[in-house]
């Protein structure tokens, strides 16, 4: 059996093969598109991976003192402002600039472990020492050297909460976090055995 096609059948197949041509080679571009989407995907999560490896009580422990270091910077702010005591004066300073040096490293060492730095309302209950909205309101309201007295004592609460807290990485496998709460337990103890002394001294 012959088939015979015209010129007109002949250009219509040319036609629609032209266009299943076209069809497919959108096709195959297009799935190399994706798979090249694929790759970007893969690569740029991979670049996303944490570059610093730290435990869940590593973790949880810089959530924790971020917003804890975070008041003893406001309350030291207030004493520069409020206090006129050269002693607690250079002593807030001190608070203030080391805390706040902290807070930035702190949010350093999350930030490249990919981990949050909010810690969520869940954990506030846990933080030992931090003044209550009640004992804000007692410090911003008092003066001289009734204000000195409940500053001191506010802080000195405040760093053994911090103690406390420090016990969470006292086994860290990571040694730069475990130098770190080491060097918070040095300064504090040393800076609440500062404000003992300062407080029998105002009481006399």
């Amino acid at each position: 059996m012959q088939i015979t096609i015209d010129k007109k059948s002949g250009i219509f197949l040319i036609i629609i093969v032209a266009l299943l041509a076209v069809i497919m080679g959108i096709g195959m571009s297009r799935n190399a598109d994706h798979g090249a989407s694929g790759m970007h995907k893969m690569m740029d999560s991979h670049e996303k991976e944490a570059s610093l490896k730290l435990s869940g009580a590593d973790i949880m422990f810089l959530q924790m003192m971020i917003p804890h270091h975070q008041q003893a910077v406001d309350i030291s702010d207030l004493a520069l402002t409020k206090s006129k005591d050269p002693e607690l004066l250079a002593l807030a300073a001190d608070i203030r600039d080391g805390q706040s040096s902290e807070i930035i490293q702190m949010k350093l060492w999350l930030s490249q472990a990919n981990a949050d730095i909010d810690m969520g309302h869940s954990m506030g209950d846990s933080m030992g020492g931090m003044l209550t909205d009640a004992e804000l309101s007692d410090l911003n309201s008092a003066a001289g050297n009734e204000f000195d007295l409940l500053w001191l004592k506010g802080m000195t609460n405040h760093h053994d909460g911090a103690l406390h807290m420090t016990t969470m990485i006292r086994d860290a496998s990571n040694k730069e976090i475990k130098l770190f709460g080491e060097n918070i337990v040095a300064a504090q103890t040393a800076q609440i055995k500062q404000m003992e002394l300062m407080i029998a001294r105002l009481n006399k």
